[in-house]
C-alpha cells in the first residue's frame, strides 16, 4: 500500500489501540491492548495518521505538577521524516505541567534532548521466570480506604499527585501494604501485563522495606512470568536477579522544566511502568 508522505496528527481515540498495539510490537514491546487502555485512560494522546492508518503515536499522562511522555512510537517506514518531533510536541501541547519526565531508549535520545529533555540516571528492567520467595509479616493487600494514604507517600516519594493512577492499579491488580503505627509506611502493586507481570509502583523508605514488600506480592507466583523496573540505585539488582528476574535493559531517565518538589523518607524502588514512572 502506497504510504502518504505526510501523516496527519489527531487526538489518540480508543478505537485506535488496535492499531496502536500492532504498532508497538513492531517494537517488540509486550504491551496487550488492556496495557494500552490503561495509559490511555490516564493520559491524552495523539496518533499519526497516514492512508487511515496509525503509523505514530505519543502519550502525555498528568500527575499533577509532573507530566509523563510515553508511548512515543514511529512506524518504521515513517522514520527519518521529523515524525517523531512532531508527535511530542502534539502530544506536549496538551498540557502544561511544572515538569515533563519519560523514560528513553538509546535510539530516542538526540530527539529528547533536542526537545530540551536532560539525563537523570539509568532505569534498569529486570524479567524472567520467577523462582519462590516466602511471604514476610507484618504486610497485607490495601483497600479503597488505604488509597488516599498511599497516594500521600508516593506523591513524597516522587513529587506527582498519582493518586488516579493508585486506583487503576488495586482497580487492575491488587497492591501490598507495610503498616506501621496505624499508618502505611510502604506500597507495592502487582497487576497483569504483557507476558505475564509487573510489579511496581514499589515505594518504601529503604531497600530492606522494598524486598519485603515485594517477597509478599511474589510469594504464591514462583514459575510465573514477572517483570520489574528499578531505577538503577535501588539496591535490588542482585536480589531480583537471584529470583530468575534476569536484567535484560532499560532505559534512561530524563525530564524538563521545573522539578517537581519531594518531601519525607519515601523513595521508589520500582516504576509503575517505564511509561508511567
Amino acid at each position: 500500500m502506497q504510504i502518504a508522505t505526510d501523516p496527519v496528527l489527531t487526538r489518540f481515540e480508543l478505537d485506535h489501540i488496535p492499531q496502536a498495539v500492532e504498532l508497538s510490537r513492531l517494537e517488540h514491546w509486550p504491551h496487550r491492548p488492556e496495557d494500552w487502555a490503561l495509559i490511555h485512560g490516564l493520559s491524552r494522546g495523539v496518533v499519526a495518521l497516514s492512508g487511515g492508518r496509525v503509523v505514530g503515536t505519543a502519550m502525555a499522562t498528568v500527575f499533577g505538577p509532573v507530566g509523563m511522555m510515553n508511548m512515543i512510537i514511529v512506524g518504521p517506514d515513517m522514520r527519518g521524516r521529523g515524525l517523531g518531533r512532531r508527535l511530542m510536541e502534539g502530544a506536549m501541547a496538551l498540557a502544561a505541567p511544572r515538569e515533563w519526565r519519560l523514560v528513553a531508549t538509546e535510539a530516542g535520545l538526540p530527539l529528547y534532548r533536542k526537545l530540551g529533555f536532560a539525563e537523570q540516571g539509568r532505569i534498569v528492567q529486570h524479567q524472567g521466570i520467577l523462582t519462590g520467595t516466602a511471604a514476610p509479616a507484618g504486610i497485607d493487600w490495601a483497600g479503597e480506604d488505604d488509597l488516599d494514604a498511599i497516594a500521600g507517600i508516593d506523591r513524597d516519594a516522587t513529587g506527582a499527585d498519582r493518586a488516579p493512577l493508585i486506583r487503576a492499579l488495586l482497580h487492575a491488580g491488587r497492591i501490598a501494604v507495610l503498616r506501621r503505627a496505624g499508618g502505611i509506611a510502604g506500597y507495592a502493586a502487582l497487576r497483569p501485563f504483557g507476558r505475564g507481570a509487573v510489579a511496581g509502583p514499589v515505594v518504601a523508605t529503604d531497600a530492606d522495606e522494598a524486598r519485603d514488600l515485594l517477597s509478599f506480592l511474589l510469594s504464591d507466583r514462583a514459575g510465573q512470568f514477572l517483570r520489574v523496573d528499578t531505577t538503577e540505585d535501588s539496591g535490588l539488582a542482585s536480589w531480583l536477579t537471584g529470583l530468575g528476574l534476569a536484567h535484560v535493559g532499560g532505559g534512561i531517565g530524563m525530564s524538563r522544566g521545573t522539578p517537581a518538589a519531594r518531601s519525607g523518607d519515601f523513595h521508589r524502588f520500582a516504576l509503575a511502568a517505564q511509561a508511567l514512572g
